[in-house]
């Protein structure tokens, strides 16, 4: 049973995805005129405007984080129509990291779109990303118009914002280590635990909150999603180095002409024979093709893909051991456990 099946079997609805973004359209408040611009720039990062503000429609993107929330709602035997609310904050927060991500690391481009920042300013691009920030909030606010005791909306708040603060701390640590190549894998991978990991963690997590579950259930969830997050990142960055451009649409070894400090190439100038050149290819400018091809051949002879494919199937072992722990609920809590078992295969391997 897919992800879509599950939802018209256990939220009365055809489309998962047309349920999160109402309920993320929901959350923003009815504005005047003077200040209709303010929303509208949030509106068009998350695709419905275009670049002159007229409504439009584009792809919201795999909607992992809220489809984690649904699912791990309905497998802890709650009703995941009741967590909408929480599904659409969590995507809208993710979204509010996109705006200030490319602020910090002057990205032009988001999903093939000039960045917010770039079209209306730095000034405005922050503000921006507040104000989404702040409605993500909003929409989580909603639980209790969904059935959810104000006691447990509450504690979903709470932990929501503990979660925020770990996603700052994962920023806090990826522009320290901008430049530093003396960093070690275990320096990474707790970077990627609280940037990336943290909010999919979360997701998992929050949804079982909603749930009603029990502590230890709930905790399972979150080691779940945590392992899921890792292994998510991980895959990405090899993707970002070795991964097919006719399928990934980015450029070959994007990442290496970027010079970006990914896991492979952690691993590469801490294990590499030649990672004295690694080192001085990364403090360059810029790359060139030949330049590339020989960072290149040095990860290669490190091993650091194969490092990496090992350390992201551990994670995936991780988040299934996770998932076996948890049992009970009926036919559709179950079913739930599935598709999320799915979901997580689906990301093994994967080539975009």
């Amino acid at each position: 049973m897919g992800v879509s099946e599950l939802a018209e079997k256990t939220m009365t609805m055809p489309d998962m995805r047309l349920n999160v973004q109402a309920a993320m359209r929901a959350a923003f408040p009815q504005a005047e005129a003077r200040v209709s611009h303010f929303y509208a720039m949030q509106e068009y990062h998350l695709g419905w405007r275009d670049e002159q503000l007229t409504p439009t429609s584009a792809d919201p993107g795999k909607l992992v984080r809220p489809q984690l929330a649904l699912l791990a709602c309905a497998a802890a035997g709650g009703v995941p129509q009741q967590a909408v609310p929480l599904a659409a904050g969590l995507q809208l927060l993710h979204d509010f990291s996109l705006i200030h991500d490319d602020i910090q690391d002057q990205s032009d481009t988001r999903r093939g779109r000039p960045t917010v920042w770039k079209i209306w300013g730095i000034a405005q691009g922050i503000n921006t990303g507040d104000g989404m920030f702040t409605i993500a909030h909003l929409a989580i606010h909603r639980l209790a118009d969904h059935g959810v005791p104000a006691e447990r909306a509450l504690a979903v708040l709470r932990r929501f914002d503990e979660i925020i603060l770990h996603v700052c701390e994962g920023q806090f640590l990826d522009l320290s280590f901008e430049g530093n190549l003396d960093i070690g894998t275990d320096d990474y991978l707790a970077m990627i635990g609280r940037k990336t990991a943290a909010l999919i963690a979360g997701s998992a997590e929050l949804g079982a909150l909603v749930a009603g579950a029990a502590a230890p259930m709930v905790a399972n969830f979150a080691e779940f999603g945590r392992s899921l997050g890792l292994a998510f990142q991980i895959e990405d960055d090899i993707l970002g180095i070795w991964g097919d451009p006719a399928q990934t649409g980015k450029p070959r070894a994007a990442d290496l002409y970027r010079r970006k400090l990914s896991l492979p190439v952690v691993h590469g100038l801490s294990n590499a024979v030649d990672r004295a050149t690694l080192a001085d290819l990364y403090r360059r400018e810029q790359l060139g093709d030949a330049e590339v091809d020989r960072a290149l051949a040095i990860l290669d002879s490190a091993g650091s893909r194969e490092y990496c494919v090992a350390m992201a199937r551990g994670q995936h072992q991780a988040a299934f051991a996770a998932l076996d722990r948890l049992e009970g609920g009926g036919t559709e809590a179950r079913q739930a456990r599935e598709v999320l078992r799915s979901l997580a295969e689906s990301l093994i391997g994967r080539k975009s």
